[in-house]
């Protein structure tokens, strides 16, 4: 049991997830106070208020605090926008780039003439409709 929970472990995609949990709080971290400390500032100066927390309303001794509301959508935007602006772009072009030199792979399945369906390249009948295929040589 306990060289189950071992090699469950150490494969590649558990520590991978481990890095990116790991990373993603301390990316989280940093972008929670750009937006406090720098842009949720910048806009208190032009707005005129020290932030959106102060905005809220009241209905039957209810507070709604939408402020906290519209600040929480505004560090999930930017935390959004730098994810994909700083890794997912980045990340997509570099992959683009690595994949210009490879051909792609030669095709395992052939379409029958007949019925259309999927069959392996080396089929000399169809499995759906047996209808005779030439085989690929």
């Amino acid at each position: 049991m306990l060289q189950g929970f071992k090699q469950f472990m150490l494969r590649g995609n558990v520590l991978d997830l481990a890095v990116a949990v790991v990373m993603g709080a301390a990316f989280g971290a940093v972008v929670t106070a750009m937006v406090k400390d720098i842009i949720t500032p910048f806009i208190a100066a032009i707005v005129g208020k020290p932030d959106f927390s102060a905005i809220q309303f009241e209905i039957n001794s209810s507070k709604f605090l939408v402020g906290d509301f519209i600040n929480a959508i505004v560090s999930f935007v930017l935390i959004g926008a730098a994810v994909y602006f700083f890794i997912v772009l980045p990340m997509n072009k570099l992959m683009a780039r690595l994949r210009r030199g490879e051909t792609p792979p030669d095709p395992t399945t052939k379409k029958c003439p007949e019925c259309l369906s999927e069959i392996p390249i080396a089929a000399k009948r169809c499995a759906h409709c047996t209808s005779p295929v030439t085989a690929a040589s």
